[in-house]
């Protein structure tokens, strides 16, 4: 698996995305060019996406990693991991979440946080193989919309 850091956008990581969001939530859109473009130049937001070793294959996933910056510390925040359904269950979802650690590791960030929906058991299994910590909180939401 070959695991890169979007650094540009490009149309076919325009497409992917087309494709990739909407079998990771029907809440929202893809994201357009302008929002990609605006992330790729962030110092503080990283797209990692992957693709099998041959380079003329398509890209299969994604997953995100943002770091910020509160009073009590610098933290971090994996959103937004998704692998294609034709590609699930190959250890992508895991290697992208792997290269959202090391770039966290890299940044000297303390910790990590997600956050999964409990019916999403395969990727509930894979954090806590990765070793994440389930910690017992309550998410809260308030709609702005």
């Amino acid at each position: 698996m070959h695991i890169f850091e979007m650094t540009d956008v490009t149309e076919e990581i325009m497409q992917a995305f087309q494709r990739l969001i909407p079998q990771l939530t029907r809440q929202s859109p893809p994201p357009t060019r302008e929002l990609l473009e605006s992330i790729a130049a962030s110092p503080d937001t990283f797209i990692f996406l992957a693709r099998y070793p041959d380079e003329d294959s398509a890209i299969v996933g994604s997953a995100t990693l943002v770091s910020f910056q509160t009073p009590t510390g610098q933290h971090g925040w994996i959103e937004d991991v998704v692998v294609d359904y034709k590609a699930r269950r190959q250890g992508i979802g895991k290697a992208l979440t792997e290269k959202c650690l090391g770039k966290a590791r890299e940044l000297g960030l303390r910790e990590v946080n997600l956050t999964s929906r409990p019916t999403r058991e395969a990727a509930n299994r894979l954090y806590q193989d990765l070793d994440f910590i389930q910690w017992e909180t309550n998410v809260y939401r308030y709609p702005l919309d």
